[in-house]
């Protein structure tokens, strides 16, 4: 196996000028009523930001707190799972030897042993214990979403997943949800209400719109955070900025540049 890379467990430092979003946070710091939180939106929503925002305000003694940012490399089920329980380490570093063993052996027994043994372990941990989960929509491999829905079935009470994605991640959802297992915010949660939009055009970006202005590229944007932060490097300089947001649409240099890097470029050539 591969040395790990160890800037992927660091949590994305806090960014200058985030809007604060008080009524997200205070949903997150519900986590522990539930084994799973899942934060699930397209590109651009600041799915990261928020998490990264919410983990810098945490308190070590709410919770300890492992962070994995997955890319590509890892769907495949001994990455996935060797760099998970090095989240878990850098927290709790005295998990997860034995299962690391196991899981790199020349004839690794099932996930579920290897897994068993983690769980195991991790019954014994007394405090709350974050696991936070980035980008989970790189990972496509059936054996590794086998692997996750048997470790969340089997999670002790003071263990919890956060898991980012852009799409729902085939888990047993339903189940979660049903049994109140599972904490959400979604899309329509994640997109600017027009208090925020205005904190960040005219607090965050320096723009100093008037109302009508911020209202019209709210409604043009939808809330969609991506776009009022590329429509606010547009803006910036510009004399006429009622007209520049009387026109602004999906054409706009910066909205098709982030589309293709961000979203476009990560398809299949049909879905292109």
């Amino acid at each position: 196996m591969q040395q790990r890379l160890e800037t992927k467990f660091f949590v994305p430092s806090k960014r200058r000028g985030v809007v604060p979003r008080a009524r997200l946070r205070e949903r997150l710091e519900r986590f522990a009523e539930a084994k799973v939180t899942l934060v699930a939106a397209p590109a651009g929503f600041g799915k990261t930001t928020l998490l990264a925002d919410w983990l810098a305000g945490m308190s070590a003694e709410t919770a300890l707190v492992g962070w994995l940012s997955l890319d590509q490399a890892d769907d495949d089920p001994a990455s996935f799972w060797a760099y998970v329980i090095g989240a878990l380490q850098t927290v709790l570093p005295n998990v997860g030897a034995d299962a690391l063993v196991l899981l790199t052996s020349p004839q690794p027994p099932s996930i579920e042993s290897v897994l068993t043994t983690l769980l195991n372990e991790l019954n014994a941990v007394e405090k709350d214990v974050v696991v936070v989960l980035d980008d989970y929509h790189l990972i496509d491999t059936p054996g590794i979403h086998a692997g996750m829905t048997f470790l969340i079935d089997h999670l002790p009470p003071q263990m919890h997943l956060v898991i980012a994605s852009r799409i729902d991640p085939p888990l047993p959802l339903p189940r979660l949800r049903a049994r109140g297992d599972l904490l959400e915010v979604r899309a329509a949660d994640l997109r600017f209400s027009a208090d925020e939009t205005t904190a960040y055009l005219n607090d965050v970006m320096g723009l100093h719109l008037r109302t009508t202005d911020v209202a019209a590229l709210e409604e043009r944007t939808e809330g969609w955070i991506a776009a009022l932060q590329l429509a606010a490097l547009s803006m910036q300089g510009r004399d006429d900025v009622t007209g520049f947001i009387a026109d602004f649409a999906g054409d706009d240099r910066y909205v098709v540049d982030y589309l293709v890097e961000e979203v476009l470029k990560r398809e299949s050539e049909a879905v292109r």
